[in-house]
């Protein structure tokens, strides 16, 4: 029977959270950590190794490469907590953890709308449009139409930025009172609007961008 590393039974005894992302880069796809290091350099850090393909890795980087978003990919689903019809959406941070496993990653903008019955509950969520890198078309109604089928009393919009960093810009603020306004006309409120990047979320409501 073949014994652990030194390294590998210390992540065994004692897990792997004291450890730095280059060490755990290293130990993931058996470099060394001066490599790894190097590896998170080019990428741009950890948050950008899904989209990056570095040079750093040499002649076995494909396969590396392979490993490194399979496990990043089995991160992001590990930390999402989706949501099943009738749960109630509390705050942003429910709805960001509802598509951490999926729109951090996409390289264009997608837009969703979360339909809420009167007690803020999920009834279900509508995938609203697919836009470029920088822009996804939305009209109001694309979001409206499924509310008002489905008899939902309030919605939540939320879409993702592929640069990584989700503040809000002047088209989405534009986009976020269009369709509030246009929500408050049918009765159909707009509770929120999150945007998500690979920095973490932000919430239009909660920035009092209302």
């Amino acid at each position: 029977m073949r014994h652990p590393s030194p390294a590998h039974a210390h992540v065994l005894a004692n897990g792997a959270e004291p450890l730095g992302d280059g060490e755990l880069l290293a130990m993931l796809l058996g470099i060394e950590v001066g490599l790894a290091a190097a590896v998170l350099g080019e990428a741009g850090g950890l948050d950008r190794l899904a989209a990056a393909a570095p040079t750093a890795l040499g002649r076995h980087g494909l396969r590396r490469l392979v490993v490194l978003r399979a496990a990043l990919e089995l991160g992001r689903r590990a930390a999402a907590t989706p949501l099943a019809p009738g749960d109630p959406i509390r705050d942003a941070r429910t709805v960001h953890a509802h598509f951490l496993g999926r729109l951090p990653q996409l390289a264009r903008e997608v837009f969703y709308v979360l339909l809420l019955d009167g007690r803020n509950r999920l009834r279900t969520e509508v995938r609203v449009s697919e836009g470029t890198l920088t822009t996804a078309l939305v009209h109001p109604r694309e979001v409206f139409g499924p509310a008002v089928r489905l008899g939902a009393a309030a919605l939540v919009l939320v879409h993702n930025h592929p640069s990584g960093d989700p503040s809000p810009s002047s088209e989405d603020l534009v986009l976020t009172e269009r369709l509030r306004q246009a929500g408050e006309m049918i009765g159909i409120r707009v509770l929120d609007h999150v945007v998500i990047g690979h920095a973490g979320y932000v919430s239009l409501a909660e920035q009092e961008s209302w």
